[in-house]
């Protein structure tokens, strides 16, 4: 039978291609050619051997046969397919793809399909209604069994997934409820209310809306909607009793508004009759104004009865008792309310609160320094929120105005000019170099710059001078390093650099000694502008003209302004060809102590011009012991003031560099004594230099051990090589310490934390926290260090100051928490406020041993309590736990997996480990199977935990490496009790979490060893284990029970 007869074969392309055609059973089949991918290569021809058969490929040879026709005598074929239009093929084919991939991104998102189990069949119009129905019914279980985030997740995806009005009324209607038992009343209202638009008569969004309108206060709406229940179901005893305790609650807070009212009214009454002598009776009054002030309620209602009117007319009584009541109650009515601030502030104006600051009383003062720092915070976080912002920038600049103007008022009170100065440290400089305007710190330069200097330039006694303090020029000095540091560029730097300029050239001779005493005042502060201005000309003359003036103010300036100019090396040489002589002078000659101290101090400061190298000593051999005993004599004088005895500690702080002279301080138990009592003193000036003494003493400096080739090259080159002093070395500094614990430094040292005047510096911080940090150096000394304060002052040192001073003061909270109990060495609350310090210990910035301690500490926290757990987790503390996991030091990557086996006790990190893509699983399996003991007992211990806290870890752990049975038997098969223990655990709960596991682990050898375990009665932990293992396996059918172990 042929298929083609031999006339139409015009060519062998025609013999390729079967076309469509109708089979023997009248069906139709498509097309092809050949050859197709199930048929042979040769099989290039389209063959039909009959009408009743099937087109299919043949060879050539069966072609002939068929046809009688030979194939070669035929004309070649043409060209067959045109390469051309493959490309074009091939970019169709990649736009329907895109086009296709598209299309399905789309109705993901749109409709959010989800994925049906195989071979399941839903009706189309049916799928999202039951998706919706079943997430509700996950939702009512997540919520019977307490877990209410949970089931607000399901019921806000089922709500996504449903069009149907009565079914989102009821997903809005559950919603209410977890929103009320997460206490997110506002939302619960909201939902009540959507699912009551769908159903008025819904009486279950009813009650929960009513139940949310009570906690948001809004009594009056929660009975309406308590009535309308009772009216739908009037024998329902659950609304009978709500409504019945809800109108009690409106009657109690009714009485409590009118008797408020008239409490308020009564109040006033009695602080404003000027015929009431009863003085108990006004104090009471006064401190139930401030205490009903101080609650949100009762502030608003004193603001609604005129109380700002009453409360201006108790200040004008110029009584102070009367004043701090009204100033009390007026901070208040401004804490945290804009609003009710700028409104008090029109009320009483800007003069009248600078005029109080300005009083002779110093606790009225401070009260109103307290009140105008509130204002300040409130108008403040309007400003950044950019609601009604021009007001409040309007506002914050008038109240600076007046504070800079009564700066330079010549009737302000000393203690109003210190509380002016420290409110605008507070207020004007931006509190991070995050915040990009510092406009108010530019407008007080170029308003008050000069008022300011004006205060630092005062000096005590002399005729026309200002009212000021001990503190009044550190103040001063302080605001404007604050002022300096807070210029963002060259241009504004130079114009603060000119402005001091101008303000000393503009004094005239008789300000002369004005002149000076702000050089004295830039140099403690912003020491740059005070250097440029030291270099005009004659200034540096008259510095050493004043010294060897037989009046004492003139002595007492220079001598102060000679000693703050030798910081610098060139400048202390300069000093020490022409200055020292006169110092030697001044300090041999002069009558009067005051000036004799300050000499000293200067030739102090001059003598330690070399640090602590021992080959550079500026004077002759013991003068440096001489000047240290005169600097303990006189700070052990009570006679003396308190001011000059200030300055013996500076001069110590200056020779405490020696060695020789550290060794004779500690010794001195009542020097000891008396500076750390200047140190409790109300001077804060000398915080600085007590701190610097101490960390001199301590040798809590910065020091690092010069490389031994640098040394080498140093000597040949015969260059200057520093040398440490014989007594600087460790069992010294230890017995140092011991000294300084015995003699009562950590109480000092906490008291000087709890200042909060402007001497207390960020650098002055720094300092106390190296301190610290030498104090527990040993194990042995943080318990004392603790029972003496020093764990609560560490607190606020690591959260605030320089980064330095924080990490020091972050160290040694680590220290403590390592070796004592964190519960009692930082008790209650205080605990939870440590745990930010330690985290930032793991910062890759921070050395090893920080790293290697701050892993430690948290190890000892997250193994107290699940609350501690949680906020080493908020401070995203594990990613960084994990990075040390993998660290190259044995000791820092054992401290990481000690730490993250105790925060496995939390369900978080549980799931962390069964994340996809994660190898957390992976690296405990294998570090379970190392070769360091104290690694694999941490790794199988964070094992034993996952799994016996999270089954499904069990799972998991066969897929995660091939090696997991062998790193099992062999922690089975271990010398140590501990890890067979561990090693047990893990078998055990792996075996009781399914019997596929069961039975990989019952196929291999560790059948054999648990059975050889569980007769072992010298390790019963291990013993116990290992037969729950095999009492579970004969539960699965895995194996026979053994009559021995029954």
């Amino acid at each position: 039978v042929t298929i083609v007869d031999p006339t139409v074969l015009g060519s062998v392309q025609n013999l390729h291609l079967c076309e469509g055609y109708m089979g023997p059973d009248g069906r139709s089949h498509p097309g092809f050619y050949c050859p197709r991918l199930t048929d042979p290569a040769g099989h290039r021809y389209c063959c039909r051997p009959g009408p009743r058969t099937l087109k299919s490929c043949c060879s050539q040879a069966a072609l002939e046969a068929l046809t009688g026709v030979n194939l070669s005598s035929l004309a070649g074929p043409g060209l067959l397919r045109n390469p051309l239009a493959l490309p074009f093929v091939g970019l169709y084919g990649l736009l329907i793809l895109l086009l296709m991939a598209i299309d399905l991104v789309h109705f993901y998102r749109t409709r959010s399909c989800r994925l049906l189990p195989l071979g399941s069949r839903l009706p189309p119009g049916a799928r999202r209604q039951v998706t919706a129905a079943q997430l509700r019914e996950r939702g009512n279980a997540h919520f019977q069994a307490g877990d209410h985030a949970a089931a607000l997740a399901a019921y806000t995806e089922a709500l996504s997934l449903c069009d149907a009005g009565p079914e989102r009324a009821v997903l809005h209607r559950n919603r209410a409820a977890c929103y009320l038992k997460l206490e997110d009343y506002t939302k619960a209202e909201a939902d009540a209310s959507k699912a009551i638009e769908a159903d008025g008569r819904d009486v279950k969004a009813l009650f929960r809306r009513s139940q949310a309108l009570q906690r948001l206060g809004r009594l009056d709406q929660a009975v309406t909607d308590l009535q309308r229940c009772l009216s739908l179901e009037p024998k329902n005893k659950a609304f009978q009793e709500a409504l019945r305790a809800l109108g009690s609650s409106m009657h109690e807070k009714m009485k409590t508004m009118s008797c408020t009212d008239s409490k308020v009214e009564q109040m006033f009454q009695i602080l404003l009759d000027l015929k009431e002598n009863d003085v108990d009776k006004k104090q009471k009054a006064a401190q139930n104004l401030i205490v009903l002030a101080r609650e949100e309620a009762g502030a608003e209602k004193i603001f609604q009865s005129d109380g700002v009117r009453l409360l201006t007319q108790l200040l004008d009584t110029a009584k102070a008792d009367l004043m701090l009541a009204a100033l009390r109650t007026l901070v208040g009515l401004c804490s945290g309310h804009r609003s009710r601030t700028t409104a008090i502030l029109a009320e009483l104006g800007a003069p009248r609160l600078s005029a109080v600051l300005g009083v002779e009383h110093e606790q009225v003062s401070l009260a109103a320094c307290n009140l105008l720092h509130v204002m300040f915070d409130s108008l403040k976080e309007g400003l950044q929120k950019d609601f009604r912002g021009k007001e409040d920038a309007v506002d914050l600049k008038l109240l600076i105005k007046h504070l800079l103007e009564l700066l330079a008022l010549e009737g302000a009170s000393a203690h109003g000019r210190d509380n002016a100065l420290n409110l605008l440290i507070k207020v004007v400089p931006r509190k991070s170099p995050k915040e990009t305007n510092n406009s108010m710190s530019l407008w007080v330069i170029d308003q008050g710059l000069k008022k300011i200097l004006e205060v630092g330039s005062t000096v005590s006694g002399s005729p026309g001078s200002l009212p000021v303090t001990e503190n009044s020029r550190m103040s001063a000095s302080v605001l404007l390093s604050k002022l300096y540091d807070d210029l963002k560029c060259d241009a504004e730097r130079e114009n603060f650099h000119q402005l001091c300029k101008d303000y000393v050239r503009g004094q005239d001779l008789v300000g002369k000694l004005r002149a000076i005493q702000t050089v004295s005042c830039l140099l403690q502060g912003p020491s740059d502008a005070g250097n440029r201005v030291l270099e005009l000309e004659g200034i540096m003359d008259s510095v050493l003209s004043l010294c060897a003036s037989v009046r004492e103010a003139h002595q007492l300036v220079a001598v102060e302004a000679l000693i703050h100019a030798a910081d610098k090396a060139k400048r202390a040489s300069f000093i020490t060809a022409n200055g020292v002589s006169l110092l030697k002078e001044i300090y041999k000659h002069s009558e009067r102590d005051s000036i004799r101290i300050r000499a000293l101090v200067g030739l102090c400061k001059l003598g330690s011009a070399g640090g602590t190298d021992f080959s550079m000593k500026q004077f002759a051999e013991g003068s440096t012991l001489k000047l240290a005993k005169q600097c303990r004599k006189w700070l052990c004088n009570e006679a003396m003031d308190v001011g000059t005895r200030r300055w013996a500690v500076e001069g110590l702080a200056y020779l405490t560099f020696d060695a020789d002279v550290k060794e004779e301080f500690v010794e001195d138990k009542a020097a000891l004594q008396a500076m750390f009592q200047l140190a409790r003193s109300e001077d804060r000036s000398v915080l600085y230099a007590v701190a610097s003494t101490l960390v001199n003493c301590t040798n809590s400096y910065d020091h690092e051990e010069p490389d031994p080739q640098m040394l080498e090259l140093a000597k040949y080159a015969k260059q200057h090589i520093p040398e440490q002093h014989p007594k600087d070395k460790p069992d010294f500094v230890k017995r140092r310490v011991r000294k300084l614990l015995t003699a009562g430094v950590v109480s000092a040292l906490a008291c000087m934390v709890k200042s909060e005047n402007p001497a207390l510096t960020n650098s002055c911080r720094e300092l106390i926290s190296r301190v610290f940090l030498a104090l527990v150096e040993e194990a042995e000394d943080r318990g004392g260090v603790v029972a003496q304060g020093g764990g609560k002052a560490l607190i606020p040192l690591s959260l605030e100051g320089t980064e330095v001073g924080q990490t020091k003061a972050a160290q040694a909270l680590a220290k403590i928490t390592i070796t004592s109990n964190p519960e009692m060495a930082f008790p209650g609350e205080r605990i939870y406020e440590v745990v930010r310090p330690l985290v930032s210990l793991l910062h890759l910035q921070r050395t090893g041993l920080e790293n290697f301690e701050g892993l430690m500490a948290l190890t000892n926290l997250a193994g107290i309590s699940e609350r501690l757990r949680q906020k080493i987790l908020k401070e995203k503390a594990v990613p960084m736990i994990e990075g040390y996991m993998f660290e190259e030091h044995e000791l820092i990557r054992l401290a990481a997996t000690e730490c993250m086996c105790n925060m496995a006790m939390s369900r978080e990190v549980q799931e962390l480990f069964l994340a996809e893509g994660s190898d957390r699983l992976k690296l405990m399996v294998l570090y379970s199977g190392e070769e360091d003991e104290k690694l694999r007992r941490a790794a199988s211990g964070t094992l034993a935990m996952l799994t016996a806290l999270h089954p499904p870890i069990c799972k998991r752990i066969p897929q995660v490496t091939v090696h997991w049975l062998e790193i099992l038997q062999a922690l089975l098969l271990s010398t140590s009790a501990e890890l067979q223990h561990r090693g047990a655990v893990v078998v055990m709960n792996m075996v009781a979490a399914g019997r596929d596991v069961a039975e990989q682990l019952m196929a291999s050898e560790v059948l054999e060893i648990l059975s050889v375990l569980a007769k072992d009665k010298e390790k019963p932990r291990v013993a116990q284990a290992a037969k729950e293992s095999l009492a579970q396996a004969v539960a699965y059918g895995l194996i026979q029970p053994n009559p021995e172990h029954a």
